[in-house]
């Protein structure tokens, strides 16, 4: 952990399908990273002791993917200072509708930022992660700039394609 500036956490790895989309996002940006399984309700000692170690080792904040209950984005906020990125996961029968509630709904005091259920969340976790550190870093800002760019470009380029077949 000791040069990651970002910790990737989630409950089960079979959560890794979806989470794994954050960290290629990570990577393609050049920011620091490292994947952990960690659950809220089994192994709480083990998330505590995650966070203990992610904070001394200078990590700057956490993306924390769960489904169900999805309590594990509020119990690492509940222990750290840092950023903490709540990514809602399907796996219930109620397709992670619960899981965006219980992100969404932490109690006044313990924020967690929360992404949308799914792909779509832990990409933009990963995009609103390496925006909290672009702050201090300006080649990660020019970076995050030039990835903005090329999503305007691609859209413009189907746009041109869809018109002229």
């Amino acid at each position: 952990m000791s040069t990651a500036k970002v910790i990737i956490v989630m409950g089960s790895d079979s959560d890794l399908g979806v989470m794994a989309v954050a960290a290629e996002t990570l990577a393609r940006l050049g920011v620091p990273h490292e994947v952990r399984v960690a659950s809220a309700h089994r192994s709480p000692d083990h998330t505590r002791r995650l966070v203990a170690e992610a904070e001394s080792s200078g990590v700057a904040c956490f993306i924390a993917g769960a489904g169900g209950a999805a309590h594990l984005a509020g119990v690492i906020a509940a222990q750290t200072t840092r950023p903490v990125i709540g990514v809602p996961l399907e796996g219930s029968p109620l397709h992670g509708v619960d899981a965006l509630y219980a992100t969404v709904q932490m109690p006044g005091g313990v924020p967690v930022a929360c992404m949308a259920i799914g792909k779509a969340g832990a990409h933009n976790g990963a995009l609103f992660a390496a925006e909290i550190l672009a702050l201090s870093d300006p080649a990660l800002a020019a970076r995050l700039a030039a990835d903005r760019q090329a999503q305007a470009t691609g859209v413009e380029e189907r746009d041109r394609r869809v018109r002229n077949p």
